[in-house]
């Protein structure tokens, strides 16, 4: 019944669509967003570089003594350490849910100073980067295209946008 209504009044249906559509626009601007809590928990990442070093090495001359140093930041609940064959240390710390990643960020990063003088002289040259981080993605966009060179030379000329291509 409520459909052969539509169909018989194209123009009923399309001002009713059009009434939703305002009214759920007018409604997501006075949504209280600002007083919904945090959901993800903040993360500081500290990057170090040993380069000519194997995983091994890395994880047993700087890892450790990172890692040794960072434990028992306040707040912290857990971190994650990764090394590579390249020379390169990740150790992801992550925290209880409503810290504050700056404040968060400037604990590791008193503490990875105090781990500095362990440290082998090529990794303190380099020295480790502490960056506060947030794990949560921001916006994922996919695009398909089965004639990948109409839309590849498109996609390049955007300067900000970050993609990942397959080749």
């Amino acid at each position: 019944m409520i459909a052969n209504t539509f169909i018989k009044r194209p123009v009923t249906a399309i001002v009713i669509s059009l009434v939703l559509m305002i009214s759920g626009v007018i409604c997501i601007f006075n949504l209280a967003v600002d007083q919904y809590p945090n959901i993800s928990p903040p993360s500081v990442s500290v990057n170090a570089s040993y380069t000519g070093a194997d995983a091994q090495t890395v994880e047993q001359t700087t890892a450790i003594p990172i890692e040794e140093q960072v434990n028992g930041t306040p707040g912290m609940e857990y971190m994650q350490s990764s090394s590579s064959n390249s020379g390169g240390m990740n150790l992801r710390v992550t925290f209880n849910v409503g810290t504050n990643p700056q404040i968060a960020a400037l604990n590791v990063q008193n503490r990875v100073g105090i781990a500095a003088p362990l440290l082998p002289s090529v990794v303190s040259k380099l020295g480790a980067t502490v960056r506060a981080s947030n794990p949560d993605q921001l916006m994922l966009v996919a695009i398909y295209s089965p004639k990948r060179h109409i839309i590849l030379p498109s996609l390049i000329t955007i300067p900000i946008l970050l993609f990942r291509m397959p080749y």
